[in-house]
């Protein structure tokens, strides 16, 4: 087991604690703890904080050994290279990097008289960099275990928590003094000593799953405010588990508050940020974390296995559909992130930098990340070198005021975190989860082919204020959606908005509980005729009268049919655009033949009110069609929302060959389009090796009315483009894309 540094004599927590509240320690450190101090800075409301303007973050971790010989001259001349506005430098937590005073908080073993923090901050602040102050609050050592049992989380049977590699290392629970007393000490420590500009805790709060603790905290919280015990599975069809999630979401805001509290007792600029992330595989409710978050970071940092390229992307939409324009920052890990996970090797180049380019077209500020002082593979620091010293040359084009897509998407959070749905999804537990998230990814996956403009909306974000903006809302299946949410929808739609949704969408509440029908059945046009049918995969939709949503169809009858589907009966005397056939056997051959081939059950509604478009789609098409690849299914995706958008110009069209993911944004200087390069036989499967070029893409751009474009630049490849404008429209071609382009508009 490994070595605890003893804590000091003559002082115990209590005292320290006590001699905290009161008065100031003064160690040849200087200044330790004291009552909150006076801001170093007049307090200006109307000024935004330092990190609303912050373009380009880095962080380097250190590891317990790095005391011994880590260069802070060098590290700092590195993050000064980057241009970076502010670096991650280790603090404490579980590790202090300090002499710490705080009693129980471990310092290195290999510190000996060294300050690494101090340091380090000292040569990043001589450099003119901020310095955000690192802190892991999840797990400590066996001699904290000892002194303050009442820390740390239990398992069923009362035993605590181990780390399952470092298992010398205990877990903290959120809901003990740990959190709201040892942790606050600590900062307060930093804060006093040191010229940090803020906190940020790894792995805590997260947006995963919610852990169940047996501690005795816990017990009470269950006791005392969930009334109950803790649940076997957290799953939101247990009564209990909904109203610990209610209480734990509860916790979390209440100790994030606190800790931007102490962070600002130094300075009203100053900030907590917590650990967040997951891409679109969320679970706790980023829109409630989201309202005590001045600063959003996604620990983010890449791909593995069968992942999409597109993964960063869509965390910047998530992010961005619940922060409304506040700072979002993601890590970008140079380490290799795969599976299995290696540390101290650098990811491929091709890889990094596209994820630093989808970090920055989708929004967010990139955070570039290395761990250990001392490393023996330094392939990856160019990479992070080269993409941000490009971002610093043309830093005025990022610097982003509204997005200009016109088509919403819907974040489904309620969906993705609890559902299950009887025979379409059975019981999902752990990784599978994953498959929650199957519909938006095959939505998301067909409007990248497509090559529309979309945004994301957060479900609970649905106010006529947000949606006003926007022509057209998609619904990948959310199938939990509370009553109020469901009436924003058919206001929308009221108000000439078009809609496309499919399959279960509005048929539960928010955490699962049946309705008789969807909530949305009037606007859809259909009702639930039966229980959900599938899976099956040799079901098919009939082709019955010719519609825009089939353009591209000539020469078949029959499309694929999704796997799972709701049985629907139309509402009204509608066109039978698309029928049913149901399943059939697919082996052996000779048994494959429709045994009903034809029905008069509607796999897809499309009705038309006003101004006003509907298209229903009865089955998930979408997962179907990211399980399957199948194009028929793209297409029609695809048909359906240009039918939703009456065929009119888009704010933005890009032509060409290749697989890219587009956004637009208007910006300080003017506009500007940022073109993402798919095109990649890694797109599936990480890592990017390479590049492969596309081009040429020739752009129709609409701008503001009365705006006069007077020059657009390929800020990637360098050069000014000849455009065209006539009237709103603004034409140019951009010749090629290699891995990522950004036209800006001036």
């Amino acid at each position: 087991m490994r070595r605890s540094k003893a804590k000091l004599p003559g002082l115990t927590r209590r005292d320290f604690l006590t001699q905290s509240a009161g008065s100031l320690i003064v160690t040849s450190a200087g200044p330790l703890l004291a009552e909150p101090a006076a801001s170093l800075e007049s307090p200006d409301s109307q000024r935004a904080p330092w990190y609303s303007s912050m373009r380009r973050c880095g962080q380097i971790n250190f590891n317990e050994r790095d005391p011994l010989a880590m260069d802070v001259t060098a590290w700092a001349d590195y993050w000064a290279s980057l241009k970076v506005n502010a670096v991650l430098l280790n603090g404490g937590g579980i590790v202090a990097f300090y002499p710490t005073r705080v009693p129980y908080h471990h310092r290195s073993e290999f510190l000996g008289s060294r300050d690494l923090f101090g340091e380090m901050t000292a040569a990043m602040k001589k450099r003119n960099l901020r310095v955000v102050a690192r802190m892991d609050c999840n797990y400590a050592y066996e001699e904290a275990l000892k002194a303050h049992p009442e820390w740390f989380e239990r398992n069923a049977d009362g035993t605590p928590r181990r780390h399952n590699e470092s298992t010398w290392l205990y877990k903290t629970c959120m809901f003990t003094s740990y959190f709201t007393e040892q942790m606050p000490a600590i900062y307060r420590e930093i804060n006093q000593r040191y010229a940090v500009d803020g906190f940020f805790t790894n792995g805590w709060p997260s947006t995963g799953a919610l852990a169940v603790c047996f501690c005795e905290s816990c017990k009470k919280v269950y006791r005392d405010e969930v009334g109950g015990t803790p649940p076997g599975e957290t799953a939101g069809s247990d009564p209990v588990y909904r109203k610990y999630y209610d209480v734990y979401i509860d916790r979390v805001l209440e100790v994030w508050k606190k800790w931007d509290g102490i962070a600002k007792e130094k300075s009203p600029d100053s900030v907590y940020v917590g650990n967040l992330g997951g891409g679109i595989r969320t679970v706790k409710s980023v829109k409630r974390l989201a309202e005590v978050a001045g600063w959003f970071n996604a620990d983010h940092q890449g791909r593995s296995g069968d992942t999409p390229l597109w993964d960063c992307s869509q965390q910047g939409r998530v992010a961005q559909s619940v922060m409304k324009d506040r700072a979002i920052t993601n890590v970008t890990g140079a380490y290799s992130n795969s599976r299995p996970v290696w540390r101290h090797v650098a990811k491929a180049p091709a890889e990094a930098t596209l994820w630093m380019a989808q970090t920055t077209a989708s929004g967010m500020v990139p955070w570039f990340h290395w761990l250990g002082g001392a490393p023996e593979d330094n392939r990856w620091r160019e990479a992070g070198r080269s993409f941000f010293t490009w971002l610093a040359a043309h830093e005025p084009h990022f610097q982003n005021k509204r997005s200009i897509a016109d088509i919403a998407v819907l974040y489904p959070q309620s969906t993705i975190a609890f559902y299950r749905s009887g025979n379409a999804s059975g019981s999902w537990r752990g990784a599978e989860r994953a498959q929650t998230s199957e519909y938006l990814q095959g939505l998301y996956y067909a409007l990248l082919e497509g090559r529309f403009l979309f945004d994301f909306v957060h479900q609970e974000n649905l106010s006529a204020e947000t949606l006003r903006k926007y022509r057209a809302l998609l619904i990948p299946n959310a199938a939990y959606l509370r009553d109020a949410e469901c009436a924003r929808i058919a206001d929308f739609v009221a108000a000439g908005g078009s809609l496309l949704a499919t399959f279960e969408t509005s048929l539960y509440n928010e955490w699962g509980d049946p309705r008789p029908d969807f909530a949305l059945s009037s606007v859809f046009g259909a009702s639930a005729a039966g229980s959900v049918i599938g899976p099956f995969g040799n079901s098919y939709a009939r082709i019955e009268q010719t519609h825009p949503v089939l353009n591209g169809f000539e020469g078949t009858a029959l499309l694929p049919g999704a796997e799972n589907r709701v049985p629907v009966r139309a509402s009204e005397k509608a066109r039978l655009i698309l029928s049913v056939v149901p399943y059939y056997p697919a082996f052996p051959p000779e048994m494959v033949f429709p045994r009903t081939p034809r029905t008069e059950e509607p796999a897809a509604v499309f009705r038309q009110s006003g101004k006003s478009r509907v298209a229903y789609f009865a089955g998930d098409i979408d997962r179907t069609f990211w399980r399957s690849g199948n194009t028929d299914l793209s297409l029609l995706i695809q048909n359906s929302v240009r039918w939703l958008l009456d065929d009119a110009r888009q704010p933005v069209t890009v032509a060409g060959e290749g697989m890219t993911e587009l956004f637009a944004w208007e910006t300080a200087p003017g506009y500007a389009l940022h073109i993402l390069n798919y095109n990649n036989p890694n797109m599936t499967r990480g890592f990017v090796r390479r590049f492969y070029a596309i081009g040429p893409q020739k752009v129709e751009f609409e701008v503001a009315a009365g705006k006069k474009i007077t020059g657009v630049r390929a800020l990637r490849a360098g050069g000014d483009l000849p455009f065209t404008q006539r009237d709103r429209t603004v034409r140019f071609e951009v010749p090629t894309v290699v891995d990522y382009e950004v036209a800006a508009l001036v």
